[in-house]
């Protein structure tokens, strides 16, 4: 089956008002070839190092005690 633009269009104009903002941001993230790699990355399955170890558990201690950042500023930061 091939599918044209036009039919990408006949799709985008029977979704929901609710969806448009997620459909957009997919089609944004596959017309961007930087982020389209990081998407389609292969899982890194490389072992965790003892500094990398290290590394998460002091990030997870600052949370914990209230330094990080709040998730709302940086989904603010990143428009989501």
């Amino acid at each position: 089956m091939t599918v044209t633009k036009r039919d990408l269009h006949q799709l985008v104009e029977r979704l929901p008002d609710a969806d448009v903002q997620t459909v957009y941001r997919m089609l944004l993230a596959l017309s961007d070839p930087v982020l389209l790699s990081l998407l389609t990355a292969p899982f890194d399955d490389e072992p965790e190092a003892e500094d990398e170890r290290a590394a998460v558990e002091e990030a997870r201690q600052e949370i914990a005690r209230g330094e990080g950042i709040p998730l709302e500023d940086i989904k603010r930061e990143l428009g989501l």
